[in-house]
């Protein structure tokens, strides 16, 4: 079976792969698929400890002397579905449909990012195509902290020229990127009996949400920092305890969800302010966040946080930055700065915080993560409260530089002319791309991002343009037969 779709030969990798569950952190599936296609075409094949897979193809016949080249995309998936799909990641393959000019998925995220990348290297290993020696390199782990780029040894390839296909936007190419860190913070549950006579049950929902670099810069609400305004503005008028609380899914993607049980003295007045304060939040995102949605509903709890361990993760939600920091005086419209409140959640006797922060400036990254750290903290305690939190973190990667002399970019920039009578642009992203990392073991290596029209990566709207990544497919040809 196929999708029947032009190219066909991108596609019909793009189905097989879909087939193949590749959630982060599980790529051992789809990794081991990769190393099959390569010993059944004999093709030189590297797997590595962190199921990156390396594949060799030898220069086409005039173009033995030119400088190797790296095709570079990832394996894996962000994972996310709506609220009533019964898709299961770890077992079901993805269902595609055809709509128009997009192919999206039923339901859940498409794997577009980054599977058409997989797909373009595997027609091109699979064809008969003009192209100097080629190191196709596919890492694992690139949603959750890039692990498997950071994992590369040194010495493993050759490549000076690297082509990376994971951008969203036909046209532009990539020559730099942020910087990034996650960080968790912790508070130790503090739990007791429910002593307050009413409890209500808030549900936030119908945000856009999407990727949290891509999409920071439209400012769409998130749902985590929505839920704790509600709680907070019920706190100035009856007394509340919150029972349990969860919001997001993905530590890069935008909360589009959020569910709280909280206890109440006085339920009519905490539903009264509750109503009024969710006008006002749905006023404030009528532009970007239109479906926004808020239920309430009575419910029965009877054990609750304390009284004190409620009150300091309201009024350090309150306080800790959110969205963008600050945007880049360089770049016309990109976002230097930023700050995502990812995902809350209950584990065991804590409660989890997973933040991501991204700069394309690591002294501001530093900033950032001093502020929440440190900066905050102060700031309460000036209000003479407490607020006792654990913070650690993890899977920081370096941006990548942007180099005012390029010859890849040069010739990408004259193919891309060349096909479509046009010119493409040269720009930064505010997200991580794997070259930054790659950047440690190949200094030397000249590097472009690109890809295919590809809209809401990361959310269950995600879709790919059937036009455009035949457009880029047909680009990406050209490109490795002029790189000689």
């Amino acid at each position: 079976m196929s999708l029947n779709l032009e190219p066909k030969q991108v596609f019909d990798w793009f189905y097989k792969i879909n087939q193949i569950p590749r959630e982060s952190g599980h790529e051992e599936e789809i990794s081991n698929f990769l190393v099959d296609f390569a010993k059944k075409r004999n093709l030189e094949v590297i797997q590595d400890e962190e199921y990156n897979v390396i594949i060799k193809k030898k220069a086409s016949e005039g173009y033995e002397n030119s400088k190797p080249v790296i095709i570079q995309g990832h394996m894996d998936m962000v994972c996310v579905k709506e609220d009533n799909s019964k898709h299961d990641f770890r077992k079901d393959p993805i269902k595609m449909i055809v709509d128009g000019d997009f192919l999206r998925a039923d339901g859940t995220t498409l794997g577009g990012d980054d599977g058409i990348a997989v797909a373009y290297a595997l027609a091109i290993l699979d064809g008969d195509y003009k192209h100097p020696a080629l190191e196709v390199l596919i890492t694992t782990n690139e949603e959750t902290g890039m692990q498997g780029a950071a994992n590369i040894k040194e010495g493993t390839l050759v490549g000076e020229r690297l082509i990376n296909i994971d951008s969203e936007e036909e046209g532009v190419f990539l020559s730099g990127c942020a910087g990034g860190v996650m960080a968790e913070t912790t508070f130790d549950i503090e739990e007791e009996k429910n002593d307050l006579k009413d409890a209500m049950k808030i549900s936030v929902s119908g945000l856009k949400g999407g990727h949290s670099g891509m999409m920071i810069k439209y400012q769409r609400a998130n749902a985590i920092k929505v839920m704790f305004r509600i709680i907070n503005q019920i706190r100035k008028y009856t007394d509340v305890k919150i029972s349990s609380i969860l919001g997001g899914i993905k530590h890069n993607a935008i909360p589009d969800f959020a569910t709280t049980e909280i206890a109440v003295l006085d339920y009519d007045k905490a539903e009264e302010v509750a109503r009024k304060i969710i006008q006002e939040i749905k006023d404030e995102y009528k532009v970007q966040d239109e479906n926004l949605r808020v239920e309430i509903v009575k419910c029965k709890i009877e054990t609750v946080f304390t009284k004190e361990l409620t009150n300091r993760l309201i009024d350090y939600f309150l306080i800790v930055k959110d969205q963008v920091v600050m945007m880049s005086n360089d770049v016309e419209n990109l976002v230097q700065t930023s700050l995502n409140n990812a995902i809350l959640k209950r584990e065991g006797s804590k409660m989890l915080l997973l933040t991501s922060i991204r700069s394309s400036v690591e002294s501001q990254l530093d900033m950032m993560i001093e502020n929440i750290e440190n900066a905050d903290r102060k700031r309460l305690e000036k209000l003479a409260r407490t607020i006792d939190f654990q913070f650690e973190l993890k899977n920081r990667y370096p941006a990548w530089q942007f180099e005012r002399e390029s010859q890849i970019r040069d010739i990408a920039l004259s193919t891309y002319k060349e096909i479509f009578g046009k010119e493409a642009k040269i720009d930064l992203i505010h997200a991580g791309l794997e070259c930054g990392l790659l950047k440690k073991v190949l200094s030397d290596c000249d590097m472009i991002s690109y890809g295919p029209f590809m809209y809401d990566v990361h959310s269950p709207r995600e879709k790919i343009s059937i036009s455009s990544a035949k457009r880029m497919w047909d680009f990406t040809v050209k490109l490795l037969e002029n790189l000689k």
